[in-house]
């Protein structure tokens, strides 16, 4: 099995007839569009393969609705399941743009190769994105800025960092 990447989380069931509330993880809702076949990962179900019979949007959330889920009871067996997509089919990005999951566990070193530590997440104020970067002793909050972190290398899971003075100080 490949790489899953999650798209939505479901919450709920809803109605009567198998439907599910779900929360967006996707910065590209519209993919939604043109997904049939999508995973089920988590719940009380191992990875399982879902055809996806419709869907909309209500308020932040989306409504899934799954081919052979045609009942409370049914659809009550996917609550709590990352909704994934294949790794493969994820949107493609610019060469300087990542997605969250990229980022997390990278290695975070200075440019003179001192490591810092590693990421934990990505934070999101609204501006500059945030990487929150943990090790045994500490959690830094670095600025996902083009001038900080000179160097993202997704594949070998490395972000070397230039950090202005003061910002990894204890």
């Amino acid at each position: 099995m490949e790489d899953l990447v999650a798209i939505a989380k479901i919450t709920k069931t809803r109605g009567l007839r198998g439907e599910v509330v779900a929360d967006v993880l996707t910065d590209f809702p519209e993919r939604f569009d043109d997904l049939e076949r999508v995973y089920a990962l988590g719940g009380t179900t191992e990875i399982s393969e879902l055809t996806l019979e419709k869907f909309w949007f209500q308020k932040d959330r989306i409504i899934l609705k799954f081919a052979g889920y045609d009942s409370v009871e049914q659809a009550e067996t996917l609550r709590d399941c990352e909704i994934c997509i294949p790794e493969t089919e994820a949107v493609a990005l610019e060469s300087d743009e990542y997605f969250d999951w990229q980022l997390e566990d990278c290695a975070v070193e200075t440019v003179e190769g001192e490591r810092i530590g590693r990421v934990k997440e990505i934070m999101r104020t609204g501006g500059t994105e945030i990487l929150v970067v943990e090790n045994d002793e500490k959690e830094y909050l670095i600025p996902f800025a083009e001038a900080i972190c000179i160097e993202v290398d997704v594949e070998n899971k490395l972000i070397r960092v230039d950090a202005p003075e003061g910002l990894l100080e204890f």
